[in-house]
């Protein structure tokens, strides 16, 4: 548990200045098997004290590699005279932020810390599981994962928190060869919230999902690659949740806004159709827990759900606390930051497109020829929303029945052009959550979707 420091400092905040002071541990554990060999062993801790300092539209900022009462004010006194060297050379004059009422914020749970080898030992017996069960496989790999973000908050005008954000994954990659030699590989991540034993207790509770995953390369290993053009598809919900973060969601990111991304101009206009609604979803979805829930962020700022899309229209977009008070609405608790050394930037949570009324067998009878994308192992996009992502999972659709698995392809387009040919929406929904957002600095963000059918560029051989 990290010691608070920073609390009884408060009283060193310079009157009318906006001051945030923040503590931090940041912990990352991982084991990696290949063949059965060990081949990554890591456990490490990066931890520190920051300060920011706002002042007339310009922020002060500094840090150290330090957990200490000495450490906190000294941050405080440098944070605060960069601010007012910054000000004074630049000369902004913007005036003091708005002020965030305090409230009360739920603590997060306590990180406990299990030994290096619980985690080798799980990953050691669902390997024994593969190679007993699956010895055909050309070559297999797994990793146990769990990394966590512990954090103090103080602000001037706003929340104080204590913050404990977990998360612990499996990462089961499976390989073989079609016929004709040509490599293939397919993986799966088990896991979310919560530190390693939460979420893992017996590793026969993976044994289906595996056997699931093994079974879908069977069947890739005798794919079949797609046919290039512009194609009526099936996009899975892992697929409709990378769109929603990926191809969207970095576009309505209000400091990419103000960077001249797609959707500066296309606020209160229609993106997509209207069966389309895309959320930022703060730490609670559809009556549950989301995958990775933030109740406050680096600023003080309580957070709650940003709608950015709604039938068809784009509403707002992420901000912190300068870029509300820029574009005039509420901040809404988006700024987020790695480790204790970084700012807090404008980030996501946990994105996604909400579930329509639809059913998915009735979306697979309704296309006559086209394809069914479910996975994705790779993807890049862009401020203007122009997209491409890697498929690894899918399946022909041919007379409205599901054919022959598809061999690795891409998808591309432009997002607020495709998000406007969607017409039909799943009722059921996906949850991803295992990777990281790379925008300047990495941060665990959660994403996700219905199925959607809509049109889009697909790639062949």
């Amino acid at each position: 548990m990290l010691n608070d420091y920073v609390s009884d400092k408060k009283s060193l905040f310079s009157t009318g200045v906006h001051t945030e002071l923040r503590a931090q541990e940041s912990r990352s554990r991982g084991v990696s098997l290949i063949q059965g060999n060990l081949t990554a062993n890591q456990r490490s801790e990066v931890s520190g004290t920051s300060a920011r300092v706002y002042q007339n539209g310009v922020n002060g900022f500094s840090s150290i590699a330090e957990c200490s009462g000495q450490a906190a004010e000294a941050v405080l006194k440098a944070a605060t005279e960069n601010a007012v060297f910054m000000d004074r050379h630049v000369g902004r004059g913007k005036g003091p932020l708005p002020v965030i009422p305090a409230e009360n914020i739920p603590a997060g749970k306590e990180i406990l810390d299990p030994e290096q080898k619980r985690y080798i030992e799980f990953a050691k017996e669902l390997d024994s599981y593969i190679t007993g069960k699956y010895p055909d496989l050309s070559s297999r790999s797994i990793s146990a994962r769990a990394d966590s973000m512990e954090k103090i908050i103080c602000t001037s005008d706003g929340c104080d928190g204590h913050i404990c954000a977990p998360r612990s994954y499996i990462y089961v990659f499976l390989n073989t060869e079609t016929t004709s030699g040509t490599p293939i590989e397919l993986f799966k991540s088990f896991g979310g919230s919560g530190i390693f034993t939460d979420n893992f207790t017996d590793p026969a509770l993976l044994y289906p999902q595996i056997d699931a995953l093994y079974e879908s390369l069977m069947k890739k290993r005798e794919g079949v690659y797609a046919e290039a053009g512009y194609k009526t598809v099936i996009l899975g919900g892992m697929m409709a949740g990378m769109l929603a973060h990926e191809a969207v969601g970095h576009t309505v990111e209000a400091d990419l806004v103000l960077g001249g991304s797609v959707a500066g101009p296309a606020l209160n206009k229609p993106v997509g159709s209207e069966l389309v609604n895309l959320v930022d979803f703060a730490h609670t979805a559809f009556g549950k827990p989301a995958p990775l829930p933030v109740y406050l962020d680096d600023e003080g700022t309580p957070a709650e759900d940003a709608v950015l899309i709604k039938d068809g229209i784009l509403t707002g977009y992420m901000n912190n606390r300068q870029s509300a008070q820029y574009f005039g609405v509420k901040p809404q608790g988006n700024a987020r930051a790695w480790n204790f050394s970084d700012e807090p930037l404008i980030r996501m949570r946990n994105t996604a497109v909400l579930p329509g009324k639809d059913k998915l067998e009735d979306m697979i009878a309704s296309v006559d020829d086209g394809y069914y994308l479910i996975d994705s192992n790779n993807g890049q996009a862009d401020t203007t929303g122009e997209f491409m992502f890697g498929v690894c999972t899918g399946y022909e659709i041919k007379n409205g029945k599901l054919g022959r698995a598809l061999l690795d392809t891409t998808i591309s387009g432009v997002a607020f052009d495709m998000l406007k040919t969607v017409d039909m929406v799943s009722d059921s929904f996906t949850w991803v959550s295992s990777g990281f957002c790379g925008k300047k600095q990495p941060m665990p963000v959660g994403m996700g979707g219905p199925e959607l059918r809509c049109k889009i560029m697909i790639g062949g051989r």
